[in-house]
């Protein structure tokens, strides 16, 4: 499970350090594809072979299905850190997530989200309301 909240900045090549905590996880290889509100996400290897499994189940004839595995794995990105735990992110990721230095790593579970810093902390500042101001279950049964 990946948790917290980590600022690394990209250097001048477009590479990463990854969070030390994270390292071990990550270092058989792992995956960073477009997710969604400009982020990227960055699954483990084996994490990204089950999803894989799991879509390969989505209707091909369903235009939704089509075009969400089009930029997903078009958009995909498969990486095994260096010894300092470096990944590079590749131009057209960067360019999605609009990342220029300073970023943001979020433990988000089963994957980490790669965010510009100002990106994330607009989106924080937005949601934390919502978060905060909830009175209804989000995830039925788990709260």
């Amino acid at each position: 499970m990946f948790l917290g909240t980590h600022e690394p900045k990209l250097d001048e090549k477009g590479r990463l350090i990854l969070p030390a905590r994270f390292r071990d996880e990550l270092s058989e290889g792992l995956v960073i594809t477009k997710g969604q509100e400009r982020c990227l996400y960055v699954f483990p290897a084996n994490e990204f072979s089950l999803i894989t499994e799991r879509l390969r189940q989505a209707p091909v004839t369903e235009k939704k299905s089509r075009d969400y595995l089009r930029v997903m794995f078009a958009g995909a990105h498969d990486e095994v850190p260096d010894n300092q735990g470096r990944v590079t992110i590749p131009s057209g990721l960067r360019t999605y997530a609009s990342l220029e230095k300073n970023c943001v790593v979020i433990g988000a579970n089963t994957r980490l989200e790669i965010w510009d810093s100002t990106t994330w902390n607009s989106y924080l500042t937005d949601r934390e309301k919502t978060f905060a101001d909830v009175s209804e279950e989000v995830l039925p049964g788990l709260f």
